[in-house]
């Protein structure tokens, strides 16, 4: 029976690694079991090239070591390149709290160590559970097989995440609902789900041509079009349900990605105010300052005419534009329309009274007679 093709990747790796120095292809096939039989040098040669090139691909560095005349003479993986190092904590006298037991064979005794200090060790946790709170599966996913394979040779603990946490997204998104959307985006298919809209939080059904997925300020946004409209908007997935693919011809493409979209560039032109499935507002906003971050934010509009110190704005929510406005501290005003206006000073009003009833609840500092 012929051995599977892990069972080969194996051999192969074993008989690199058990070598220190290159390694010819007339040796290889004597020490890997797959490359014996009755099978051609050309056959065998294509087997070893097929494995050494889906070997790399998955990150194993196998060099090929070649003559001065250019020859190749050989393959190596050095144990250092292959083989994580061991990995301890760093007591406080500078040196690690528990010696990491070498083994003399294969060459792991050539493996260095990797000491972390306790505070680092500490933040390696905090950061992952940082990434946990992201609401990001996939991330998440990643990160607790990473913090799995630390925790064999470090005691995780004592990385006790701190108290400054990034808080999660009101809402965490499905994995199964990445997965459909993913699906639709791979086959180029129609999909259909109800959709809850920010302004009255009602539902509706959408059908939309997906053109990508991307994670922005801890929520997952699908950028979409109609087959009615090429405007390209943002639906929140956490606001989605019931997502279905087009089951309609399922080798077929429904419609075709737009030759210049370019997904990462609409997802870093995006700013909290633009995301969002509903219609644009245009809002004007009067620059009381030139310089400094008001004049970055002056950058982010289009000139008003006739108003040198103006900027129109396209807005698709009021709240997060009205809270952005208020940042800099005055610099920038709305003019219109009237509900930016409002929802502007309704914002600052209410900082005024919380700044406020801070102050007076605040206890007076004690005096020194």
């Amino acid at each position: 029976m012929k051995p599977p093709k892990l069972q080969r990747w194996i051999d192969l790796l074993a008989a690199l690694l058990r070598h220190h120095f290159p390694v010819s292809f007339e040796q290889l096939i004597r020490e890997v079991p797959a490359y014996g039989g009755d099978q051609s040098d050309d056959a065998l040669r294509r087997m070893f090239e097929r494995d050494k090139d889906e070997l790399r691909g998955f990150g194993i560095p196998i060099e090929t070591v070649s003559s001065d005349e250019g020859e190749i003479v050989g393959y190596r993986l050095r144990p250092r390149d292959f083989y994580l190092p061991y990995l301890a904590v760093r007591a406080e006298g500078g040196k690690p709290a528990s010696k990491a037991r070498k083994l003399d064979r294969y060459g792991y005794a050539s493996l260095p160590i990797l000491a972390f200090e306790a505070e680092e060790l500490a933040a390696v946790t905090d950061a992952a559970a940082r990434v946990r709170d992201l609401g990001d599966p996939l991330l998440a996913e990643h990160v607790d097989s990473a913090m799995r394979k630390l925790a064999c040779d470090l005691p995780v603990d004592v990385g006790a995440a701190g108290s400054t946490r990034v808080l999660p997204p009101r809402a965490k998104v499905s994995p199964d609902l990445l997965a459909v959307l993913g699906d639709a985006l791979a086959r180029r298919k129609r999909v259909t789900f109800a959709y809850r809209s920010m302004g009255n939080d009602s539902a509706g059904s959408r059908t939309v041509e997906p053109l990508g997925l991307f994670f922005l300020n801890q929520h997952w946004y699908q950028a979409a079009r109609t087959a009615e409209d090429a405007t390209v908007k943002n639906y929140r997935l956490s606001r989605m349900s019931d997502a279905e693919v087009n089951d309609r011809k399922p080798g077929t493409p429904d419609y075709e990605v737009p030759a210049g979209f370019d997904l990462r560039a609409h997802a870093r032109s995006r700013h909290a105010w633009e995301l969002g499935a509903g219609d644009s507002v245009t809002a004007v906003v009067a620059f009381h300052s030139a310089t400094g971050a008001a004049a970055g934010a002056a950058q982010l509009g289009e000139p008003v005419e006739g108003q040198t110190h103006h900027r129109r704005f396209r807005v698709r929510r009021l709240d997060a534009f009205a809270r952005w406005l208020l940042s800099f501290a005055g610099d920038l005003e709305p003019v219109s329309p009237r509900e930016i206006v409002d929802e502007y000073f309704g914002l600052a009003r209410e900082t005024l009274a919380h700044h406020a009833s801070d102050r007076l609840t605040a206890r007076p500092p004690n005096r020194i007679s």
